[in-house]
């Protein structure tokens, strides 16, 4: 066996340690060199494949975790796949459900996939990647071809997967098509002929049955990355903005410094690390003093919010939203630049819910109603108590927590 080129193990060796960092699993490490060995003698680059279905029109902050890891492999000269899952958003993946998810109608999941592409490019260089959706090759799939994907899994193998045992323990029905998801997750790999595949920790089970079913398809197994999920401003739950503790990164720049004002100090600390990709490393530095009692926990989330909003909007749009922040949150002043709404009066005036939720402020009457409850509702300075509020022909400057602020004009 001939020796291995120093320098090329030398590259090896520094590839890896970038690719460790941050990440909780890495399995088939020795495939992996391997590949990076000969990928560095053939100038020959690895294929990363990284998917996230579009089961909603907005990407967090949680997403770029794992897609910053994806732009470490395309820095070291691989090719990313940024891999839209259009076929399996219509499955919906059953990590960490206690229930069957409604399937999302094909017209929407088109539309939350556009946006996906245009988001990503805030973090990937999507110029130098492959950006792919997995209908290419499942939509084209005749029966026989599932008949056959479905041959290479056992019910046994499936029921290992936490949450279906769980499910299937205390008697809540499994579907059959939810058994679909992670073998066309692992066929995506297939198809795609992936060397490494990204994903949260939530995901492990999905990424090794792309390992199994790349060896039945007569391909080397991937090797999986796992990556720590981020927990949500509610301290609790994963990130997610269905649940409402989700950050967008295309959410105003206020709204960004706001929010991320709101966490906890723990919080804080953790999120500097997971977000920080090398990029913060001064505020690192300010986390680890933190630990030992050194500066003042506000001064650092300050700091952070004002990554964040630099990161998505710029330098100039974090330093107005530190602004706003001061004027509106600390200081309890009306924003300068309040959007205005016209709102149709009906019979008996305009709906204070109806207003709330066409001001962006609410997802439904429902949310609005418990907005009013909380006292987070407030018109014209005064909290509203009576969710049956009408309003009057006017002007009514309408308020929703801390940083919204709407104009209404009723006629």
């Amino acid at each position: 066996m001939a020796e291995p080129d120093p320098a090329v193990a030398a590259e090896v060796d520094r590839q890896l340690e970038v690719i460790r960092q941050g990440a909780v699993q890495l399995v088939g490490e020795e495939g992996l060199r391997a590949r990076l060995a000969q990928a560095i003698t053939e100038d020959r680059p690895l294929r990363i494949k990284l998917g996230m279905d579009p089961s909603a029109p907005d990407l967090h902050i949680g997403h770029t975790v794992t897609l910053e890891k994806l732009r470490a492999f395309q820095d070291l000269g691989h090719v990313p796949i940024f891999l839209v899952g259009d076929f399996t958003a219509r499955i919906g993946d059953p990590t960490g459900k206690k229930k069957t998810r409604p399937a999302l109608e094909p017209e929407q999941v088109a539309a939350n996939a556009q946006t996906y592409v245009d988001q990503v490019s805030l973090v990937l260089d999507v110029d130098r990647a492959e950006v792919r959706f997995n209908s290419e090759w499942m939509g084209t799939m005749v029966p026989a071809d599932f008949v056959r994907l479905c041959s290479h899994y056992t019910v046994a193998r499936m029921l290992e997967r936490d949450d279906f045992q769980k499910r299937y323990d205390a008697g809540e029905p499994i579907s059959v098509h939810e058994f679909l998801y992670p073998l066309v997750q692992g066929y995506d790999s297939v198809a795609l002929e992936a060397d490494v595949e990204l994903g949260g920790t939530d995901q492990t089970f999905n990424l090794l049955v792309g390992r199994d079913l790349q060896r039945a398809y007569g391909q080397a197994p991937q090797a999986v990355l796992t990556l720590d999920l981020l927990v949500g401003t509610d301290g609790s739950e994963k990130m997610s903005k269905s649940v409402g503790n989700g950050i967008g990164i295309r959410d105003a720049p206020e709204e960004i410094y706001g929010r991320a004002m709101s966490v906890s100090d723990e919080l804080m600390t953790t999120w500097i690390r997971a977000l920080s990709f090398g990029r913060w490393d001064a505020l690192v530095a300010s986390a680890d003093g933190l630990a030992r009692g050194e500066g003042r926990p506000v001064d650092l989330k300050h700091a952070l919010a004002r990554a964040l909003v630099s990161r998505f909007h710029g330098d100039a749009a974090a330093e107005e939203a530190a602004a706003h922040f001061a004027r509106v949150v600390q200081r309890g002043e009306v924003p300068e630049d309040v959007a205005t709404l016209d709102v149709a009066q009906g019979e008996g005036g305009a709906g204070l819910l109806d207003a709330v939720v066409a001001a962006g402020m609410a997802k439904s009457n429902g949310e609005a109603r418990r907005l009013v409850a909380q006292g987070a509702v407030r018109l014209d300075g005064e909290r509203v108590r009576d969710a049956a509020t009408r309003l009057g022909a006017g002007s009514y400057l309408l308020q929703v927590g801390k940083r919204r602020f709407v104009r209404l004009e009723v006629g």
